[in-house]
């Protein structure tokens, strides 16, 4: 199915979508190297160690703000120029994060940080599927989506390179010269999307507005969350209102004309939210806490896991193209419930890895579908916007799951296994609900159409 899908490729069609996965990956990369080094972080600051780790809260829930306004820039003036302007702004931000002098400063660069990487994966994947043939899709999309575990691998080897010889501060840097070479490498290899087009006229006041707005929201949550500490529901009222206030406010046209469709995705995104982040976020502390293994150990089925999600994403997303992107996914969905209580009751490590990497073979064999199914249900003129903005939402919503699932596993005692077990089957049966109820459009045009202001 892959060797089909990449027959008869232009030097242009596969520079679009190795930038878009490259893109994705070194985010995902400045993303996760904040929790390998949250002990460290916290000794620095002399916190504790889950007030570093809300900064990975607050990493999630701006994100849709960075969707929204990078997705209209990419509307309006291109995809190629907004993504190397957010490739920049992201390394330059984690960069930035190595010279952080107080917690507060650091809170303040991992926002800014969550504003840039929220732009990429919206506007790379509409780059990418309006650049190839049809006939690819499929693989194109488990192939951007592995972007994810790519950069999770990527920053636990550069942990194990790096930490011990040039501390926290160090992997912190890392990511500026690979950022700085993929945006040249952007701008001098790949090309605009064949089916963008630039408006006759851009109201630039608008976006002015946009970034006011932003900046607005950036500081409120900033001041609650210095002020308020780990108080969840006030940070959540202003990460999640004011946002779904933002863009009902400017895209009114496009609400009254798409809402059930946006409703509908924000669902079933946050369906799958829940479903990565279920069944990855809590997984060292249970492999750590609960079954007491040494990091090597950890390391290792870590690394297997990630190995799974980058094989179910390319396999299930390639199949797709022929079977279809809602049976795909229904399907492996539900074999993922079998494998749950393998993966999280299994009594050794060979056999907890085993279960790993079967599990996250389901969970990114559902995922890899995600880029081309969002980006063919998404309104032409909006494509920018709407398939990053929703995704985000989505993951915005589930980023209270580490919180909850944290707490659950708690009040059973220390018994990770349950709350593991829990929200993964809770997260199957709403995608494959939700999948099943929904519409498809596999192999839609995806022309542009007019603009929706």
């Amino acid at each position: 199915m892959a060797l089909d899908a990449l027959k008869g490729w232009t030097r242009s069609q596969k520079h679009a979508v190795a930038a878009s996965y490259l893109g994705w990956t070194l985010d995902a990369f400045d993303f996760f190297v904040l929790t390998l080094v949250a002990a460290d972080l916290a000794k620095q600051f002399d916190v504790k160690i889950s007030t570093i780790l809300l900064a990975v809260t607050l990493t999630l829930a701006v994100r849709p703000l960075g969707a929204f306004f990078f997705g209209r820039l990419a509307d309006d003036y291109g995809r190629k120029p907004v993504l190397i302007l957010n490739v920049l702004l992201y390394s330059v931000f984690g960069f930035a994060t190595a010279f952080a002098p107080s917690l507060t400063a650091f809170l303040v660069i991992r926002a800014l940080f969550g504003v840039a990487m929220g732009g990429i994966w919206g506007i790379g994947a509409s780059l990418a599927f309006e650049s190839i043939p049809s006939r690819a899709r499929g693989f194109v999309s488990g192939l951007l989506q592995s972007g994810y575990p790519s950069g999770f691998l990527v920053a636990s080897l550069a942990f194990g390179l790096i930490h011990a010889g040039f501390g926290w501060r160090g992997i912190f840097m890392v990511g500026l010269v690979p950022g700085l070479l993929l945006a040249a490498y952007i701008w001098l290899a790949v090309s605009e999307s064949p089916v963008w087009t630039r408006l006759a006229t851009v109201k630039l006041s608008r976006h002015a507005i946009h970034l006011t707005v932003i900046a607005v929201i950036l500081a409120a949550m900033l001041t609650v969350l210095v002020r308020f500490g780990r108080e969840e529901g006030l940070v959540y009222i202003v990460a999640a209102a004011v946002p779904l206030l933002l863009i009902g406010a400017v895209l009114t046209p496009f609400i009254r004309q798409h809402w059930k469709l946006a409703a509908y995705a924000i669902l079933l995104m946050t369906g799958f939210n829940f479903f990565s982040h279920g069944t990855q976020d809590l997984y060292p502390t249970f492999l750590r806490v609960q079954h007491h293994f040494d990091d090597a150990t950890v390391t290792a089925i870590m690394v297997t896991l990630n190995v799974g999600a980058i094989v179910g994403g390319l396999f299930f997303a390639s199949l797709s193209q022929s079977f279809g992107r809602r049976k795909t996914v229904i399907m492996v969905a539900l074999l993922a419930l079998p494998v749950i209580y393998f993966w999280a009751y299994a009594p050794t490590a060979i056999t907890l890895a085993a279960g790993a990497f079967l599990m996250q073979v389901c969970v990114q064999g559902c995922w890899g579908v995600v880029p081309v199914h969002l980006n063919e249900l998404s309104p032409p003129g909006v494509r920018g916007t709407f398939a990053g903005t929703v995704y985000q939402l989505g993951n915005l919503i589930a980023s209270v799951n580490a919180v909850y699932q944290g707490e659950f596993a708690e009040s059973q005692g220390g018994n990770y296994s349950i709350a593991l077990a829990v929200v993964a089957c809770f997260a199957a049966l709403l995608i494959a609900v939700m999948m099943f109820l929904g519409p498809e459009a596999k192999d839609a045009d995806l022309g542009r159409a007019a603009p929706t202001s």
